[in-house]
């Protein structure tokens, strides 16, 4: 048998990876940011600095938020946060889980999109919720592609009982009122391995 068709079965396995492999989530080209409102009319945008996250083989999708990193670029408000909302002592991290059917996903050449509409499960604080999202996929090459979200995903502190902490937290900082609703918006890159 010659050797380049000995090679073929090996190559095609190779390209055929990204198909079957398990997607990790870019941390570093990642982003999970929230907007805050206080006072009635004083919006800020924060985010989360630490994300971890795959897609396995099957499509189950979960990504890991690190509630210690929390970033509103004032430290006192992130240890405010951390401390009176999240309670990261008992709960240190927030997850997010879907099921995404990869298919059309790897069908996708370089460049192209697919919109998404499918079921969210957030667990936070010890609570679980489900959410609709509204998605775009990208496939950005053959080993990545990004997920962003088309519309914020509005989500309420009472869902997951955290109205006695937003109410510490308006407290301590000596404000009139805080939004219980918090849009959420993401960006995330997944790369094959």
């Amino acid at each position: 048998m010659p050797k380049t068709l000995r090679l073929l079965p090996a190559l095609l396995a190779a390209l055929a990876l990204p198909a079957h492999a398990n997607w990790y989530l870019d941390n570093e080209s990642s982003r999970l940011s929230f907007t805050s409102t206080k006072n009635a009319d004083i919006a800020e945008v924060h985010r989360f600095l630490v994300l971890h996250g795959k897609v396995d083989g099957k499509g189950m999708a979960e990504v890991e938020v690190e509630l210690e990193s929390v970033s509103t670029g004032i430290p006192l408000r992130d240890e405010r946060i951390r401390d009176q909302v999240f309670q990261i002592g008992k709960f240190p991290s927030a997850r997010i889980n879907a099921q995404l059917d990869l298919r059309p996903i790897n069908a996708l050449a370089p460049g192209a999109q697919l919109e998404l509409r499918l079921p969210l499960r957030v667990q936070l604080a010890g609570q679980s919720h489900s959410y609709n999202a509204q998605l775009l996929a990208t496939r950005l090459d053959d080993r990545r592609f990004q997920v962003v979200t088309l519309e914020p995903l509005v989500v309420h502190a009472q869902d997951f009982g955290l109205g006695p902490g937003f109410n510490a937290l308006r407290s301590s900082a000596h404000l009139s009122a805080i939004s219980l609703s918090v849009p959420v918006g993401a960006v995330l890159i997944f790369t094959a391995r």
